[in-house]
């Protein structure tokens, strides 16, 4: 059976089960670049990823450009969830995709793929300049603890979710989409 790239090199996830990223290895640094000890316990904490079928109930999110995410705005819509940080190499890599993604369902309209971005970033002003610094225009919001408390980021990063016109979830990804998965996303529509 052919394997596709991302199948073929695996998941980030597959990183932590070498003890590369584990225990206090993880808690000290992440690709050289210290992790303080509560980004590490909140990670630890962190759920899994939805099961596919499985219902998210989105809460109303601050963007970053100043305006408002309403969940009524997802009624009837396909919406892509990915949680980034401006620190994570992996997202560096999915990010200028998602840019792509956004701007070609961004011209469908209402037919086209919904997006709502969430930040991990320690300060929302971290996550305002790199996005205007890499031109990303997609739809950004920033986690806040009652955005953790009503929508928990599952474990990992990037985490990338596909919730139908149902809002049931159709795709749960954790580690970095390739170029080819990201335009992808747009089969559920």
């Amino acid at each position: 059976m052919k394997q596709t790239r991302r199948q073929f090199l695996g998941h980030s996830s597959l990183l932590a089960g070498s003890g590369l990223w584990s225990g206090s290895a993880f808690s000290q640094a992440v690709n050289g670049v210290p992790v303080a000890p509560s980004v590490a316990a909140a990670e630890a904490k962190a759920p899994p990823l939805p099961a596919v079928g499985s219902t998210l109930t989105l809460p109303e999110v601050k963007l970053l450009d100043g305006k408002q995410f309403q969940p009524a705005q997802a009624k009837g819509r396909v919406l892509v969830l990915y949680w980034w940080a401006s620190t994570c190499p992996f997202c560096a890599q999915q990010s200028p995709e998602m840019q792509k993604l956004w701007q070609a369902e961004l011209a469908k309209g209402p037919q086209g793929l919904l997006m709502l971005t969430l930040s991990v970033d320690r300060k929302p002003d971290d996550a305002l300049s790199y996005m205007k610094k890499k031109g990303y225009t997609f739809p950004a919001g920033f986690v806040t603890p009652e955005i953790q408390r009503a929508l928990p980021k599952p474990k990992g990063l990037p985490i990338t979710l596909v919730l139908g016109r149902d809002g049931r979830v159709l795709q749960a990804e954790k580690g970095q989409l390739f170029p080819e998965d990201v335009e992808q996303l747009n089969r559920w529509l």
